[in-house]
């Protein structure tokens, strides 16, 4: 519980060529080496949305990287909204078909 309050939360939605190109097994590959908690998920406007918790360097990391994406997306846009870690999550998920997460 101690590593909650050192801890960050941030929600991304990603725009453009997101979908369809390997975005969300990638963002979470790329959450997972950086040992971020969260998921990512695609949402039916064709963004994709994104929620992680830990350190604010590992976040920058992934915010860095959810600006490029893997080769084949084409990123637009990523907006950025920091809020307070909660702890909810045990370990960085892609999630289909949730529509509460």
């Amino acid at each position: 519980m101690g590593n909650t309050l050192l801890n960050r939360r941030v929600q991304l939605r990603i725009s453009g060529k997101v979908q369809g190109v390997y975005y969300r097994s990638s963002a979470s590959e790329e959450a997972r080496v950086l040992g971020l908690c969260g998921f990512v998920r695609n949402l039916p406007t064709g963004e994709v949305e994104l929620i992680a918790e830990g350190p604010s360097a590992a976040l920058d990391a992934l915010i860095a990287w959810c600006k490029v994406g893997p080769p084949a997306a084409e990123v637009a846009a990523v907006d950025v909204r920091y809020e307070s870690s909660t702890g909810e999550y045990l370990d960085f998920r892609v999630r289909r078909g949730d529509p509460l997460h």
